[in-house]
């Protein structure tokens, strides 16, 4: 057994989280509940309600939350308006989303800072990396907004690359109504395969709609693990807690090893050129 199973033994067994600083990637709609549009000030209540819990029980926690509640930038760029401006709506609108979530959160005692990476500087501070592990160590949740701060990339992007940068153990990517990851879309197909456990590889290769291919890649060559899982009250704390709930996106070390190996391989890259 490896030196970090037996961490994570040892922490659930006292009770402690299994991880010590994580990326929590909400969507849009995670924020909706039942609403067609919007924000559903119930959900959000118990949205705060469990993420302040686990964060008192010692977890680092930032934030990365979409605007599909309000805005998506690829379909507003498909009803004809320009895509670069879709996406700073898009953007403006995580910053709507974050502030709504900070509040929230304080109205819960926790200590937040909103970083975002576009300017919007009476209600957010700037994104600066080491200001941001500054605030996690120091115990407060950092909530990231506006994505990137470039058209065409995604929050899922932002989510993956804001992990990297602060040394996240894992992303958190709840889902609204889902279980986890599935082989086609449960909504449309009562036949679709719930998938409990796969490689970062598997989910790019297959097509899967968990992140998008950038965030993915990202995370597969940082060994970033993903846990996939339905926005249900106790979902986060058992995550966090170490027990095994929704899906879980992995690549083990000797993949990525063969995966080094096989780019290497002077018959792949002469492919490259």
């Amino acid at each position: 057994m490896s030196v970090r199973a037996e961490e994570s033994r040892a922490a659930r067994a006292a009770g402690e989280p299994s991880v010590r600083r994580v990326l929590l990637k909400l969507s849009g709609e995670a924020l909706m509940g039942d609403r067609a549009y919007g924000v559903d000030p119930g959900q959000i209540e118990s949205l705060a309600r469990e993420i302040v819990a686990v964060h008192e029980g010692g977890l680092e926690v930032a934030l990365v939350i979409g605007a599909g509640n309000i805005v998506r930038g690829m379909e507003a760029a498909a009803g004809g308006m320009d895509r670069a401006t879709a996406d700073y709506a898009g953007m403006l609108a995580t910053v709507l989303n974050a502030l709504t979530v900070q509040d929230a959160l304080e109205r819960r005692g926790a200590q937040t800072r909103v970083q975002s990476a576009i300017t919007v500087a009476e209600v957010a501070e700037p994104y600066i990396r080491r200001r941001a592990i500054r605030h996690l160590e120091k115990g407060r949740m950092v909530i990231f907004a506006a994505g990137t701060g470039n058209p065409f990339f995604t929050t899922d992007t932002a989510a993956a690359l804001r992990a990297l940068e602060i040394g996240a153990e894992a992303i958190l990517m709840a889902k609204n109504g889902v279980e986890g990851v599935y082989d086609g879309d449960p909504q449309v197909d009562s036949n679709a395969v719930f998938l409990p456990e796969l490689t970062h590889l598997e989910a790019i290769e297959r097509g899967l709609k968990v992140m998008d291919t950038t965030a993915l890649s990202l995370c597969m060559d940082n060994n970033v693990p993903i846990y996939v899982f339905e926005l249900a009250e106790g979902n986060i704390e058992r995550i966090v807690a170490g027990e095994r709930v929704g899906t879980i996106i992995s690549t083990p070390e000797a993949g990525r090893v063969a995966g080094r190996a096989g780019a290497a391989r002077p018959e792949n890259q002469g492919a490259a050129r």
